[in-house]
């Protein structure tokens, strides 16, 4: 779901600081318009009351999300606002992000440290790890921060 974001193209090219353009620069910005994107489709197809019924997320967090605006979304409540459409329950999204972000770090040799370094969020390496390993929350945006980095390192 999340990482699938990646795989199918949609979270590269955005315009530099100085103006120019990267097509195949992936980009926390144009990674968390995709994750965007893809919870509100999830509500506005499931309906927001069905969401509301089938999951524990806040009814305000759902609003947001179906207006696109899930920046500050939980991880663990966007993957129940995908489970009511998916094929998968919530459990099994986050369970399949976690391995690829993992399988990421280790293709692209980074560490927890150096991936903290590399983001924009105020998190430490050890509040990455927890992080990745769902023992500590993530948002949205920051795990289109943490993606990109680990992305950019692969290639």
């Amino acid at each position: 779901m999340f990482h699938e974001v990646v795989e199918d193209g949609g979270a590269t090219g955005s315009a530099g600081a100085d103006g120019t353009s990267d097509a195949d620069e992936v980009t926390a910005t144009a990674l968390l318009a995709a994750f965007e994107a893809l919870v509100s489709e999830a509500v506005a197809e499931a309906g927001r009351e069905r969401v509301v019924d089938e999951t524990d997320v806040d009814e305000a967090a759902i609003e947001a999300a179906a207006e696109g605006d899930a920046a500050g979304l939980s991880l663990v409540d966007g993957a129940a606002i995908l489970s009511v459409t998916a094929d998968r329950d919530a459990d099994a999204i986050l369970a399949e992000l976690r391995d690829h972000l993992l399988m990421g770090m280790a293709m692209a040799v980074l560490d927890v440290d150096t991936l903290a370094a590399g983001i924009d969020a105020d998190l430490t390496g050890q509040e990455v790890q927890q992080a990745l390993e769902g023992r500590a929350g993530m948002t949205l945006g920051q795990l289109a921060e943490v993606m990109a980095v680990i992305e950019r390192r692969k290639r």
